[in-house]
């Protein structure tokens, strides 16, 4: 048994957190919370940081980790991902943290019997192509991290996904900048309505996670401004977290949690950022060096080499090394963030309060069924016909639930674990478990389809599969990939021999369908020989019932890639995780997982990042490759057609058009601008989207305004952004392979601050 393991089983004996489903717990209504102002906020901060005593200011910087802080506090320490303790005397408030990607984590059951909502993957909220949707999404996991007496949540994940086979991927918004921080904003947005932190994570350039504790990402700057860095900038402004999270990685030779220019450069002084910046668990490796550059607070100590921002702190203070300003800075900012977002001045309920569950759990289903994608649907197979009388369902666990993600954003969800697979090696061995939420797309399809006969087999017997397969009118089979937090997967392929089951699944009956449950893009060896294909991702606790309503017709298709599927894994502009021939495999895990024991003496290796701020898509235009699916590319049940374009330029970029629903039922497009100056030989970049829903028949006209960021080119010698004059081309389209209506106008040449 691991340590981390050994420590959060006995940490469960400290208490549980319970729950239970009656109302929902909203936002308090009790305690008003005035709206506040950086400056107000940073100056209030400032006159509590002035009654405080040195060893209070060095209590503020550094978090405890619960399952392995016992007796280092007075309060409750519940089991979970950190605890800060208050001072009452000048009304500062102890602190909760708790892991929430997609909802309020308990991932090896710490919390015996507490369970939550749990959200589909980050990455089918990004194929929404919805902030409303990110929104609804945090705003219900906030509130039930209220209910259940937390007050920070590890929130807010926007890593572009420069690999399609990072393991952390469903955890992110995907490739695109300015669709992940337009979604992430909303979702930081959404958590913060309940007067509680969200962070954002992980800053910056966590793009991979083998040996994600001692790679070195290496990219020159303008291209990180244009890229990853500018998701988050546009992620803060729309959604002002209260703290920003650092990564675990280097970038350009620092750690990223002592980076001077990410943290005092680019966040602090060019986006004049006012709330902290934590480390990440088991992320810190100096005390002066770190403080000096910028680091905030030490999230987790039992985590790290050693306390950093405790006594050696305070011996530095009083050496001079880390000056007081420095330390008063690093206060006021953790107050300043808590004071914006009305974590400050909201007291957290005594004991746990009441949570309708059930109307929570509608969010996550409408969430799922927005970003399912139909990614092929030849002849129409789908909807599901009330001709299929009998329905054949194979594989994938989908008799009993859906797969989720492993790793910190594990939830316990409502319902139980009807699958839970411990690990036996891999660098997520200690905290993570091959988990399904127990909604089972089998019975949904049973609920949704009365007059037909749906039979499941698990696929095992080839043999009676295929003869099944041969008298069923039609066959869905269910196709998983499990990825998890600390490992990337090796290849791209379906494990477990699923492509060959595909095949021949698909050889004895033609009408075969595929649902696809991962954790981002798979290769496709069958794609010729099925008709439709539908990329579930981990759809969340109403993952079954999202499905079969999609399958069934019940709920239009909407969702878009937000990630690019390539034919082969060699058009990845890096074809394996980077490191994987470089380490043991018991060197993986050191350097993947601070709980495994993370060795920070291991080789430090680079990862050199040559696509630039060209990712994802723009790569493979960049390179004249053609994707398996392009990024923005789904489909529906009904049609769309786009008509009178209009465009104009000169200070900004903006074009007008009608969208008709062509077809015969109500349906959601999405509308993709994408932006190229001419002559730069440059790929195009999405510029704006927007999400509209139309009956048949029913006609609207859309106004996009393109982002300027986008359409600028970071200039380091500004330094800023800077929009070169001259004429522009831009194309209204259905993903980011789309020429089919294309537009050119003239931009004034302009600058902007960084």
């Amino acid at each position: 048994m691991s340590k981390l393991i050994a420590a959060l089983m006995s940490a469960a004996a400290i208490g549980a957190v319970a729950t239970s489903a009656s109302v929902a717990q909203q936002a308090p209504k009790s305690t008003a919370v005035t709206p506040v102002s950086a400056k107000q906020a940073r100056a209030r901060a400032d006159a509590i940081v002035a009654k405080l005593t040195l060893d209070e200011k060095i209590m503020l910087v550094h978090g405890l980790f619960p399952p392995m802080a016992g007796g280092k506090t007075q309060e409750e320490l519940i089991p979970s991902a950190g605890h800060i303790d208050g001072v009452p005397r000048v009304g500062i408030p102890l602190v909760r943290e708790s892991d929430a990607s997609l909802g309020v984590a308990n991932q090896v059951e710490q919390r015996k019997g507490d369970v939550a909502t749990a959200l589909p993957s980050s990455l089918a909220t990004a194929a929404s192509f919805d902030p409303e949707i990110a929104r609804a999404g945090g705003a219900m996991i906030g509130a039930e991290a209220r209910a259940k007496r937390f007050n920070v949540l590890l929130a807010g994940g926007v890593n572009l996904t420069r690999d399609p086979w990072g393991g952390r991927n469903f955890e992110y918004l995907g490739e695109d900048p300015l669709l992940a921080g337009e979604l992430a904003g909303a979702h930081i947005a959404g958590v913060q309505s309940n007067r509680i932190v969200s962070t954002i994570k992980h800053f910056a350039l966590n793009a991979q996670e083998t040996g994600r504790m001692v790679l070195d990402a290496q990219i020159d700057e303008a291209a990180l401004r244009e890229s990853d860095l500018l998701a988050f900038q546009i992620a803060i402004e729309k959604g002002k977290p209260g703290s920003v999270m650092a990564a675990y990685n280097k970038v350009n030779g620092h750690w990223a949690s002592e980076n001077a220019f990410l943290l005092n450069t680019v966040l602090k002084r060019d986006w004049n950022y006012p709330g902290w910046v934590m480390s990440d668990w088991g992320g810190v490796h100096t005390t002066v060096k770190a403080a000096n550059a910028g680091l905030d607070q030490q999230s987790g100590q039992e985590l790290d080499k050693a306390m950093f921002f405790d006594a050696p702190l305070k011996a530095a203070v009083e050496k001079g090394e880390v000056p007081m300003a420095r330390l008063n800075d690093m206060v006021a900012r953790y107050l300043t963030g808590l004071i914006l977002t009305g974590a400050f001045d909201t007291p957290m309920p005594s004991a746990a309060q009441p949570i309708d569950y059930a109307a929570n759990a509608d969010v996550a289903q409408r969430a799922a069924e927005a970003g399912i994608v139909l990614l092929k649907n030849d002849g129409g197979i789908l909807p599901l016909a009330a001709s299929a009388k009998k329905i054949l369902v194979v594989g994938g666990g989908a008799d009993v639930g859906v797969l989720s993600g492993g790793g910190s954003s594990q939830v316990r969800s409502v319902g139980g674990a009807p699958i839970e697979i411990p690990l036996a090696y891999g660098g997520s061995a200690s905290f993570a478990r091959i988990t399904y939420h127990a909604s089972s797309p089998v019975a949904a399809l049973r609920k949704a389809a009365p007059g037909a006969q749906v039979d499941f087999t698990d696929g095992r017997n080839l043999n009676a599969t295929l003869e099944a397969a041969a008298k069923a009118d039609i066959v869905i089979v269910f196709a998983t990939q499990w990825t998890t937090e600390a490992d990337d997967v090796p290849n791209l392929r379906l494990p477990d021999h699923q492509d060959a089951l595909i095949g021949a699944v698909s050889r004895a009956q033609p009408k075969t369908v595929v649902v696809l449950t991962t954790g981002g893009p798979v290769t496709m060896p069958w794609i010729t020989q099925v008709p439709a294909v539908v990329q579930a991702w981990y759809p969340g606790q109403r993952g079954g019932e999202a499905i079969a309503n999609i399958l069934t017709g019940k709920v239009n298709p909407s969702g878009r890639l937000p990630i690019t599927f390539p034919v082969r894994e060699a058009q990845a502009p890096r074809p394996t995780p980077v490191g994987l021939d470089l380490l043991t495999g018991l060197e993986r895990d050191a350097a993947s997982n601070p709980a495994a024991g993370g060795d920070f003496s291991l080789k430090t290796f680079p990862v050199k990042y040559q696509e630039g701020s060209d990712v994802g898509y723009r790569w493979y235009e960049r390179q004249g490759s053609k994707p398996l699916f392009a990024f923005g590319h789904g489909l529906s049940y009904t049609s769309f057609a786009y008509a009178q374009p209009q465009v104009t330029g000169g200070k900004k970029l903006t074009v007008s058009f009608t969208v008709t629903n062509t077809g015969q039922r109500a349906g959601a497009d999405v509308p993709q601008l994408y932006v190229t100056r001419d002559g730069s030989g440059k790929p195009m970049r999405l510029a704006g989207f927007q999400r509209v829903t139309l009956n048949p028949g029913e006609s609207r006209r859309v106004t996009l305004t393109a982002e300027p960021r986008i359409l600028a080119d970071y200039d380091t010698s500004l330094p800023g952004w800077r929009i070169a004059g001259g004429s522009y081309r831009v194309a209204i389209a259905r993903d980011a392979t789309d020429r089919s209506m294309t537009l050119a106008t003239t931009l004034d040449a302009a600058t902007m601050k960084p």
